[in-house]
């Protein structure tokens, strides 16, 4: 691994042509997506943008967060719509990243007026992926602004990309024991309004496929060749590793093209957790910072036949489950030294 420097080479990317049936967050009218991924180390971060502006909202629901902007999120508090969303790897260096976003959209007009000048708002959250390479190396403006020049309506990478290039899964009984995380996405569309999420999976849980209950990635076996299922093992009095708070931490944003105040945006990033809750075992936990937002672009009313907040919700909550599940099934096995994380398709339950 080289040393950090000033001008990181990268691998800024926009999407795959490999999309499928799932959808992507792009879905959304209105929605940009672009990655940023460092070519040094596993690590990286994912810009999500709206550049007409969109009403934002905001749930932490981890006990170690990572994050940027959130209390302009607030329903009582001034700002009313936020232009673009970092999420990003190198724990709280990487919130940095969000700077480069915001010089980005500067240049191009995109902002709040502020009479002195065009300011764009940009909450970020970060996760922790230094333990996989290099820990000096993580992301920074220039990583942010590159992921902005990536952006595109096409759908997003998935896998080993953006904020989910240096994720694990499945870290509560130790390092060696985990597998490789990663980020993913998906969407719905009800009656002409879509929901759709992006989610950095990087838990200290399982991840569980909610359809079938069965742990996808997560906790190795001792011997590392199988499954453990985390939430049976805990339950049957095995005890987990010493952790460092703030090591894990799902993040995401859930975005939507259904017209919504900022208290319906605040309560969709609420329930879309719930999304989490299906596909995390444990969720939410003290050393994770799970962090969700939400984006309404406001193209469609929600009038006549179209979905209200109860549809909305169950809408949110599925595009994040099926999402977080793609992070895993997407990802790839990483080998950083000595260290070894198996994906998905490597460990089957």
């Amino acid at each position: 691994m080289s040393e950090q420097s000033s001008s990181p080479t990268s691998r800024a990317s926009a999407g795959n042509d490999a999309r499928r049936d799932a959808g992507a967050i792009t879905d959304v009218a209105g929605i940009e997506v672009g990655h940023f991924s460092d070519t040094r180390r596993p690590t990286g971060c994912t810009v999500i943008i709206a550049r007409d502006g969109a009403v934002g909202g905001v749930d932490v629901r981890g006990a170690a967060p990572g994050t940027r902007e959130t209390d302009l999120l607030a329903p009582g508090n001034l700002v009313q719509q936020v232009h673009a969303v970092m999420l990003s790897g190198g724990s709280a260096w990487g919130l940095a990243a969000a700077d480069g976003a915001m010089r980005w959209l500067e240049e191009r007009g995109v902002g709040l007026d502020v009479r002195f000048g065009t300011l764009p708002i940009v909450p970020a959250a970060v996760l922790f992926d230094l333990p996989v390479g290099d820990a000096r190396i993580r992301p920074d403006a220039a990583a942010g602004y590159a992921a902005c020049k990536a952006a595109s309506r096409t759908a997003p990478a998935e896998g080993n990309v953006g904020a989910g290039s240096g994720a694990l899964v499945g870290k509560l009984f130790g390092l060696h024991r985990a597998m490789k995380g990663g980020i993913g996405s998906a969407s719905v569309t009800v009656n002409g309004v879509t929901v759709g999420a992006l989610i950095a999976c990087n838990a200290l849980g399982d991840v569980i496929d909610p359809d079938t209950a069965q742990v996808v990635a997560g906790a190795r076996t001792e011997d590392g060749h199988a499954l453990l299922d985390t939430r049976r093992a805990l339950l049957r009095g095995d005890l987990p590793k010493p952790l460092l708070a703030g090591t894990n931490t799902t993040i995401g944003v859930i975005a939507t093209d259904a017209a919504l105040t900022k208290v319906q945006a605040n309560r969709l990033a609420t329930v879309a957790h719930d999304g989490l809750a299906r596909a995390i075992n444990p969720v939410h936990t003290m050393s994770d910072g799970d962090t969700l937002f939400a984006l309404a672009t406001g193209r469609v009313r929600l009038e006549g036949d179209a979905p209200g907040m109860t549809v909305l919700s169950t809408m949110a909550a599925e595009v994040v489950a099926i999402a977080t599940v793609r992070a895993v099934r997407a990802a790839r096995s990483v080998r950083i030294g000595e260290s070894y994380f198996p994906c998905a398709s490597d460990c089957p339950p």
